[in-house]
């Protein structure tokens, strides 16, 4: 079974975040920030990949091996998090928890048969 959390804003359709490991955000994190449109932390991701770079330049190279892999795994497992912070920044309202067996259309299907009164949410362009 999948979960997501549910976010919302007046005016604008619901939005589903999957919860679980990225694994495109572990294998290409700026990319998947950027898709996700989360500028603040590809900006972040960056700074920080050029600071990790800076302090680990005199260790051998199998510790910065080991070091990049270990940040990438951080990553994956916490970029849907960062997605949420991002949404949360942007005044979206975290409504709540869905699960379904199916992928996110089912997901939806649930949450809608719950809560009917998020349809006319969506629709309603402010």
């Amino acid at each position: 079974m999948r979960v997501w959390t549910v976010h919302v804003r007046p005016g604008h359709e619901t939005i589903l975040v999957r919860e679980g490991f990225a694994w495109l955000a572990f294998l290409f994190p700026a990319l998947w920030f950027l898709a996700n449109r989360m500028w603040l932390v590809v900006v972040l991701y960056l700074a920080g990949a050029a600071i990790l770079g800076a302090a680990m330049r005199d260790l051998p190279e199998a510790l910065i091996a080991l070091a990049g892999l270990a940040a990438q795994l951080l990553i994956g497992f916490h970029a849907r998090d960062l997605r949420r912070w991002t949404l949360a920044r942007r005044g979206w309202r975290l409504l709540g928890v869905v699960a379904a067996r199916g992928g996110e259309d089912a997901a939806l299907a649930r949450l809608y048969t719950g809560r009917p009164d998020l349809l006319a949410w969506g629709s309603a362009r402010a």
